[in-house]
């Protein structure tokens, strides 16, 4: 299992590089497609849409909550 600040640092890199690296071969395949149908068109950038996160699944879950590895000081608020 990968740690906190890997998961974070990968999500990161995974959202501002690869997710924009996707979108454009996306819509470059779609394309190829010789332009179909509008009622074609939607549902397969909707399945593309939801296919590029399920290898990532593991990597984005609980990146939003809190460092777990960090001690937190007694006594001190929980940082929000």
């Amino acid at each position: 299992m990968l740690a906190y600040k890997t998961r974070r640092r990968l999500s990161l890199l995974i959202l501002l590089v690869g997710l924009p690296v996707y979108i454009i071969l996306a819509v470059t395949v779609v394309n190829w497609l010789d332009r179909p149908p509008i009622w074609i068109e939607v549902p397969v950038y909707l399945v593309l849409g939801f296919l590029w996160m399920l290898p990532f699944r593991f990597v984005f879950l609980g990146v939003g909550q809190a460092d777990p590895e960090k001690e937190q000081v007694e006594g001190e608020p929980p940082s929000t």
